[in-house]
């Protein structure tokens, strides 16, 4: 009860401190009585018929901008900007090509010569072709034409030499095995480091397999090629040849 009653006190001692609002006076119906009046019309005649002076015009230097300061550069001459081709100014014509100097793109500029490359044919140009060639001469070059043509005829397919090596086709599509499977005896001793040391002497896989047969493989390998005894030296694998046959 005691904390209701300090909180009601200080209610009301801050209602009494708070300012009051003066009161105007004016209801909301006399609200258009204290609208402001509205401002005199502008009167259109001249000011020199109600002795006002008019204003003087500006002197022409007061036109004149002021000089630079603050270490500015004065503006370039007009001298100057003819002297480079820029403005009313320009030089005079090149008697040799018409052109004037600088910049000028004036329509009395002549247009600059067009130079003539022997090294483009104008064989797709109807004038140029025309100006030069008639129905005569055209037709005389159509029969020299037709007179160097030469029919070429197919010939046989020249036989595979006997001495190529080994077919590694024909060995990849009779393996009876393949790569990584052991069908062939080899010498206990036989490494992979040896193979890759032996191996790196051919250009290709394909090259290391016809020296492998060639040298008595694959029963025997006396190179090294084939540690793991599957018939297949280094990397080569049968297994495209057999896809490509369909096998």
């Amino acid at each position: 009860m005691k904390q209701v009653l300090m909180i009601g006190a200080a209610a009301l001692g801050l209602a009494a401190c708070a300012p009051q609002v003066p009161d105007s006076g004016a209801g909301f119906r006399e609200y258009g009585q204290f609208q402001p009046a509205p401002p005199a019309p502008v009167s259109s005649a001249p000011a020199a018929a109600t002795g006002a002076p008019l204003a003087a015009p500006m002197s022409a230097a007061a036109t004149t901008p002021p000089a630079p300061q603050g270490g500015m550069q004065p503006a370039i001459p007009s001298s100057d900007l003819a002297a480079a081709g820029i403005g009313a100014a320009s030089p005079a014509a090149d008697p040799a090509t018409g052109r004037t100097a600088g910049v000028d793109a004036t329509p009395g500029n002549a247009a600059p010569p067009l130079m003539n490359n022997p090294g483009l044919s104008d064989e797709q140009s109807f004038q140029a072709v025309a100006s030069r060639e008639t129905i005569q001469s055209d037709a005389e070059r159509r029969a020299a034409q037709a007179a160097a043509y030469q029919v070429v005829q197919p010939g046989a397919v020249p036989d595979r030499p006997q001495d190529a090596g080994p077919n590694i086709v024909a060995y990849a599509l009779g393996a009876p095995n393949v790569k990584g499977q052991a069908w062939y005896s080899r010498f206990i001793f036989a490494s992979k480091a040896r193979e890759a040391r032996n191996c790196a002497k051919y250009v290709s896989d394909d090259a290391a397999q016809r020296a492998f047969l060639s040298r008595g493989g694959p029963d025997r390998d006396p190179m090294g090629l084939d540690p793991d005894g599957d018939g297949f030296a280094c990397n080569w694998d049968p297994a495209p040849f057999k896809q490509a046959a369909g096998n």
